[in-house]
């Protein structure tokens, strides 16, 4: 006889996140390579990035904006049962990050584990954690997106340099309450034929760090800008259609679209293809850079609670990453 397993849908119930204090302009980075405040701006939409203190870590950032999330959901840390943090900026290779912030935050009873999926990270997580409670193997779940990129950037090269920034961002999900909003639709996929345009090629078993390589930047972020401008386009076009049809809505039910925070003309060029007005667009890549796993993660704390978007309304969330990988989800809030 078989076992039938019910389904329930899952909420988000809270959002937090967390920059730090250091503020780098596009101005400053001037003085550290051959570039311009109007240079970046016009080709990638940045003003400025957050630059974490050498003794503030990716777990530090994290448990603040999980504590932000918790908060705001009323859930108590002991009460938490499952965390997944996405980053590709661990403190340590072992223990898992994951571990580190359940330590923090107090949460005694949550299994803790990291995921790597570069900037798509988030909405794996999301995807990950929203099945295991629709199931009823964990009653709730905290899933974060942080990194220190500044750790992995190569400060000489240019076309990489003015990209990236450090944050960390939250969300906590339960199951939902009749009436409640929920999470309806997600996709993601992953394209291994692509790993090199978008990589960090040292610093792992395949490449490790030694005295004979320690300087040449190979644990470094390196990027085929075209190529992934182009794969990041069409991927994060197709998965925002995907959970859309899924969901069953059309272009003017949704209410806000909040992609991943990489590249205006990126953002600009998804919006076109959805057939979104700009005004639903969520941005605030001009204050952070990309964050990463953090990116869509912070935007989506921005945007619930300066009032984006209101109880009942329909959002989409988009992100690529380093895999490549890419990912989306369709909420009902």
């Amino acid at each position: 006889m078989s076992e039938t397993i019910s389904v329930t849908d899952v909420c988000i119930a809270g959002t937090g996140s967390y920059v730090p204090e250091r503020i780098l302009t596009n101005s400053e980075l001037a003085r550290l390579v051959d570039t311009s405040d109007e240079w970046i701006f016009s080709r990638t939409g940045i003003r400025e990035r957050r630059i974490a203190a050498a003794d503030e870590f990716t777990s530090h950032m994290a448990t603040k904006a999980a504590a932000r999330a918790l908060e705001q959901a009323g859930l108590a840390p002991e009460d938490l049962e499952l965390i997944i943090l996405a980053t590709i900026t661990p403190d340590t290779l072992t223990p898992a990050t994951a571990c580190y912030v359940q330590q923090r935050l107090g949460a005694t009873r949550a299994v803790a584990f990291d995921i790597s999926a570069a900037c798509s990270g988030f909405l794996y997580a999301m995807k990950i954690s929203k099945r295991l409670i629709s199931v009823g193997a964990f009653k709730n779940a905290l899933i974060i997106g942080a990194d220190k990129l500044s750790t992995i950037t190569n400060w000489e090269d240019r076309s990489t340099c003015v990209l990236f920034g450090d944050g960390s961002g939250a969300a906590v999900l339960r199951a939902a309450e009749p009436g409640e909003g929920a999470i309806v639709a997600t996709e993601m996929g992953t394209d291994g034929n692509l790993t090199h345009i978008l990589a960090v090629p040292g610093g792992g078993s395949a490449c490790p760090i030694t005295a004979a390589n320690v300087n040449d930047h190979l644990q470094a972020l390196v990027m085929q800008g075209k190529e992934v401008f182009k794969f990041a386009v069409n991927r994060m076009k197709e998965a925002a259609e995907k959970v859309i049809a899924r969901a069953g809505w059309q272009p003017e039910d949704i209410a806000c679209v909040i992609p991943h925070q990489a590249n205006r003309r990126i953002i600009d060029a998804i919006a076109d293809r959805l057939a979104v007005p700009n005004e639903r667009i969520f941005v605030n890549l001009d204050k952070y850079g990309n964050t990463s796993a953090a990116a869509v993660a912070i935007a989506l704390d921005e945007a619930n609670r300066t009032g984006v978007f209101k109880r009942g309304d329909h959002i989409v969330l988009v992100v690529f990453g380093a895999g490549l990988t890419w990912a989306a989800a369709a909420i009902r809030w």
